[in-house]
């Protein structure tokens, strides 16, 4: 498999929502080459079609449709009934792309707001309190201000809290009522030099993003030490190599 090609891994029921998200993005569509929206418009208009058959109708070439196809895959477009034709878009093996029909993933509209509603969820499950300095670590997230009318009605509704919860960071954060408890908690508690040692390719690792300090590649073979939760101040007791 290739080093550059994106995976994502999810549930097969979090797909409508995951696809819907796609929509928030502005400017996807001129972000394709005008081969792949070719090809894009072949089955958006004919359906689930064989490479022969987009081959045919497109007047392209095998090569140029692989290649088209190859694009729309990573763009999260276009999805086929069969692994080993996606298989064959990652290892670029020939022919091998011919073994399964390709279709595009369905978008429903009324699905979008939805999307952004439960990726401020997933945020908030995944770091108790979000702002917009935060979205750093997630590639895939759609716009703050996007994300800031979801929190919104959700502290309207209640569910969430509106506040300044982390100091040295502008605009607004949210956060869920028990992040805000644990927080307080930890306020309260005496420093204990707790020490914790995890890879650069941890989640926890804000190093850069909200802790102080140097960024580290997730993909770096370093791990980072953290002290009562904050990197360690020595350097060489902050990077070591696995």
């Amino acid at each position: 498999m290739s080093r550059v090609v994106p995976i994502a891994l999810f549930f097969r029921e979090d797909l409508d929502w995951l696809v819907g998200l796609r929509e928030t993005d502005e400017g996807q569509e001129e972000a394709l080459s005008r081969n792949a929206q070719h090809v894009r418009s072949i089955l958006d208009r004919r359906g689930a079609s064989f490479l022969s058959e987009i081959v045919r109708y497109s007047e392209r070439t095998v090569d140029e449709v692989e290649t088209a196809l190859r694009e729309l895959v990573a763009h999260g477009d276009v999805t086929a009934d069969g692994f080993d034709a996606l298989r064959s878009l990652m290892t670029r093996e020939r022919h091998r792309a011919s073994r399964g029909r390709w279709s595009l993933l369905a978008r429903d509209p009324k699905v979008v707001e939805n999307a952004i509603e439960r990726f401020a969820r997933q945020l908030l499950a995944r770091w108790g309190v979000v702002f917009r300095d935060l979205l750093a670590k997630e590639s895939l997230a759609p716009p703050w201000r996007d994300l800031l009318l979801a929190y919104r009605r959700l502290e309207a509704r209640g569910e969430i809290r509106g506040g300044r919860f982390v100091s040295g960071y502008l605009g607004e954060q949210f956060a869920l009522p028990e992040a805000v408890e644990l927080l307080r908690a930890l306020r309260r508690e005496e420093r204990s030099g707790e020490t914790l040692e995890v890879s650069a390719a941890d989640p926890v690792n804000l190093t850069g993003f909200v802790l102080p300090g140097e960024r580290l590649a997730t993909l770096s073979s370093q791990t980072l030490r953290l002290v009562d939760g904050v990197p360690a101040e020595e350097p060489d007791s902050v990077l070591s190599t696995l």
